[in-house]
């Protein structure tokens, strides 16, 4: 069984546990398949917004995809929503990776 086998059995038994569905859209990004990456942090997105390292990772796909305008409103949006959380380290990460792709 592969991890991304494993992962989705996991996710079976917890339906709604956004760590999982987070672990396979990396899964997916590490397999370089992108479009598949993408459209579970969406997902993952849609379903738990407050979910704060999925701005990250949704983001790098994004650029990665050389989708570099909604990487930007991605970046921005977890920002506030980091904040809102009080998660300052993934505020600030999410700040400088807006940074880099701006300049």
């Amino acid at each position: 069984m592969t991890r991304l086998e494993q992962l989705y059995e996991f996710l079976k038994q917890e339906p709604n546990d956004p760590f999982i569905k987070y672990a396979i859209a990396t899964e997916y990004k590490s397999m370089n398949e992108l479009e598949k990456a993408l459209e579970t942090f969406q997902s993952l997105l849609a379903t738990d917004p407050n979910y704060v390292p999925t701005y990250y990772h949704l983001g790098k796909t994004l650029e990665a995809l050389n989708r570099n305008e909604e990487a930007i409103e991605i970046y921005e949006k977890g920002i506030v929503v980091a904040m809102q959380m009080k998660d300052h380290h993934s505020a600030r990460e999410l700040r400088e990776a807006l940074q880099q792709l701006i300049f």
